[in-house]
């Protein structure tokens, strides 16, 4: 089973989905078909639930708002036994793509790839206002997780394609254009130095009047 949760602030463009697997086994099907746009969250040093963040495309997990911020850290803290009865915690945070899980490892256990892709926010206190607000959106679903990454891959794919396929168009026309400015740079002049205006503009053409155009 997963938790959803819908985070909407003033200070976002977009309501935001937050979910969470309710027991450790569901954290390894989150940790093995998350997606790039997720980011995690869990308690420093303490266990707690793996909230996930789930971004839309474009957008950057070092770049939050602080609200949306403060959302993610009040559900993680809220959802951890030790953490929760704690006045302060560190909650920390880094991509989906960055953890690791290697054999040996204990169910929902997890490393990192990169320590550098790690942040940290301090949670000073529960604000019950906060964890109201979301839990009041929370819903329970039992999602086929492999079906919802094959479609994810997929349609990411297709993405990928076009958005190839209409930069190497773009490509292609600007290599025109500039083929083009080229070719008219380079032939600016041709029809000065036409055949037929050369022929008018010299002198052996003339009548044997043409002086006295200049008397």
């Amino acid at each position: 089973m997963v938790y959803y949760f819908t985070s909407k602030r003033e200070d976002t463009d977009r309501p935001v989905l937050l979910y969470m697997g309710k027991h450790k086994e569901e954290n390894e099907d989150l940790i093995k078909y998350g997606r790039d746009t997720d980011v995690w969250f869990h308690v420093d040093n303490l266990s707690s639930a793996h909230v996930y963040l789930r971004l839309e495309e474009g957008e950057t997990w070092d770049t939050l708002s602080d609200g949306l911020l403060e959302d993610c850290a009040q559900l993680t803290k809220a959802n951890s036994i030790e953490g929760n009865k704690r006045d302060s915690v560190t909650v920390i945070y880094t991509p989906w793509s960055n953890l690791r899980k290697t054999k040996g490892m204990a169910v929902g256990q997890v490393g990192f790839k990169k320590d550098k892709l790690v942040k940290k926010v301090y949670v000073q206190t529960r604000v019950n206002a906060t964890v109201n607000r979301l839990n009041k959106t929370k819903v329970e679903e039992f999602p086929d997780f492999q079906s919802e990454w094959v479609a994810y891959e997929k349609t990411r794919t297709q993405m990928q394609r076009a958005l190839h396929a209409a930069r190497h168009t773009r490509e292609l026309a600007e290599a025109e254009k500039k083929k083009k400015a080229a070719w008219e740079q380079e032939h600016a002049y041709d029809d000065i130095f036409s055949e037929e205006n050369l022929a008018k503009s010299s002198n052996q053409n003339r009548g044997e009047d043409w002086e006295d155009d200049f008397m």
